[in-house]
């Protein structure tokens, strides 16, 4: 007897993890997002750029391979007999190849904007994805401060035009530069050999960097013998000396009332340090240029509790928070947080051209924007589904058609209803479905009038679930129009219900 082959099963029809599907209102309204906040890179004189999603493992610099896959990071797998490649890990790695590669075609200073899903291979969670959208903005081969402020600006810009109102959110900036002389002030970075004490100086950054969430006395431990968290852990410290601490915590305390006063506070702490003197320099301008063009404090503030990139910037670094508070998961009131940053990169454009190029730049998470405006209440305006023409007659398809191509031409969204036609309580809970605002009707009867019927999907269910009789008469959920007035009643009835 012949054995039977083994049936296959059936493919899993689920999302693999860490990503996620996104339907028709949630890619509507984030491209909206994102065609506002192009209008204003646009407007900034910034070009598009849209760069290859696939990039060579070597291009993206720290994610080279380890000894058996170069994934660390990044979803890589290697072209037979030749390179590693890998799914882009953000937009910034390939504005580096993509500049050192057509230096010589492009205008100096090059500012750009990208907008596109990027590729993370990291142990998703609650709201963390493996693919996510990113909407950059930068300017490469210019040196001056004055790129870096442009980008504050336009930051600020972009945040308004989608909907974070002025005093919602705050563009903080700091320094590298002033950090690192802060840190030689301490005694943990030596200009004549930048490699010794390099652990303790990251333990340094990192502890400013969770000054929100830590407070003053756990960013004193850190920079101390260390600290004992709450369930016991223990994080080792930077082992400075209580002067030593004093200096990393005067620099936390150095905010002013205004950047004027800021920028004094931070060089009293830096000392003779040259490069800390630069970093101090460079903030005056930003603050400069900022009050020059009617950016206040409200808007964006020097914070030199700003700590983003520990290996990457090396001048400028900002970061925008949303400061209205919305509640978590368990009903505790907290603010929303980060939603963009960036900074200056000097050297990332010198792995392939061995020169430095002057490069800065800032990154919008959109997603968490999006999320903003939802948990805020803001988020745009529900959009309806499309007008539907319903089907009582398979004959007279042309005709329903006809009616569809009219709405169509004038910008309105619409389609017939394609399924079995029979039953037309299925064709009104399809448009209800849909999402539809309007269905529109036209029975033998009233194509002999010349005549249809609109109905009010919206109203009548308004109606039917609050109103009295009289406000039933006086408000119609259904009309009868001639069909040459089709076209302008459906406008109207849309103009009403928005």
């Amino acid at each position: 007897m012949a054995k039977k082959d083994k049936k296959q099963p059936r493919p899993k029809a689920e999302t693999p993890k860490g990503f996620r599907d996104y339907f028709g209102a949630e890619v509507t309204e984030r491209k909206a997002m994102l065609d506002r906040i192009a209008e204003v890179y646009h407007l900034y004189g910034f070009d598009a750029l849209e760069s290859a999603a696939v990039e060579t493992v070597e291009a993206l610099g720290k994610f080279l391979p380890d000894v058996d896959r170069p994934n660390e990071g990044v979803f890589a797998w290697q072209e037979e007999d030749s390179d590693w490649l890998a799914l882009r890990y953000d937009l910034t790695a390939p504005l580096a190849r993509v500049y050192a590669q057509f230096r010589n075609d492009l205008p100096t200073p090059y500012r750009r904007y990208a907008m596109g899903p990027v590729w993370r291979n990291e142990k998703p969670g609650p709201g963390r994805f493996r693919q996510f959208y990113q909407c950059d903005a930068d300017t490469v081969g210019a040196p001056t401060v004055a790129a870096d402020a442009e980008i504050l600006s336009m930051l600020s810009d972009a945040l308004e035009a989608v909907g974070i109102d002025r005093g919602d959110y705050v563009v903080k900036v700091n320094n590298r530069k002033v950090l690192n002389g802060v840190m030689e002030a301490a005694g943990v970075l030596n200009p004549d050999d930048p490699a010794a004490l390099a652990a303790e100086r990251g333990i340094v950054l990192r502890a400013i960097d969770k000054l929100d969430r830590l407070g003053r006395d756990g960013v004193r431990a850190l920079l101390g013998a260390g600290r004992e968290d709450a369930s016991g852990d223990f994080t080792k410290g930077a082992g400075l000396s209580d002067d030593q601490a004093a200096i990393v915590l005067g620099f936390l305390d150095a905010r002013g009332s205004d950047g004027a006063a800021t920028v004094a506070n931070l060089q009293a702490l830096i000392g003779a340090s040259k490069t800390g003197a630069q970093g101090v320099d460079e903030l005056q301008q930003i603050a400069d240029l900022m009050a020059a063009g009617g950016y206040g404090a409200d808007r964006v503030e020097i914070d030199p509790a700003v700590v983003r990139g520990l290996g990457y910037y090396t001048g400028p670094v900002f970061e925008a928070e949303l400061t209205f508070e919305i509640t978590d998961d368990k009903g505790r009131p907290r603010q929303f947080g980060s939603v963009a940053g960036g900074g200056r990169y000097d050297d990332l454009v010198k792995r392939f051209t061995g020169q430095a190029v002057p490069a800065t730049g800032v990154s919008i998470g959109v997603d968490r924007l999006l999320a903003a405006l939802s948990a805020k209440g803001r988020a745009a305006a529900q959009s309806h589904g499309p007008v539907v023409v319903t089907v009582m007659d398979r004959d007279r398809m042309a005709d329903y058609q006809s009616m569809v191509a009219d709405l169509r031409a004038a910008g309105i969204r619409a389609e017939v209803y394609l399924g079995n036609p029979k039953n037309f309580g299925n064709q009104m809970k399809y448009a209800d479905r849909r999402d539809a605002p309007l269905a529109v009707i036209q029975g033998g009867d009233e194509a002999a009038r010349n005549m249809v019927q609109i109905k009010d999907l919206k109203l009548g269910a308004e109606i039917a679930a609050q109103a009295s009789l009289e406000e039933w008469k006086s408000h119609a959920a259904q009309r009868e129009v001639p069909r040459a007035d089709l076209v302008a009643e459906v406008r109207k009835m849309l103009d009403r219900g928005q």
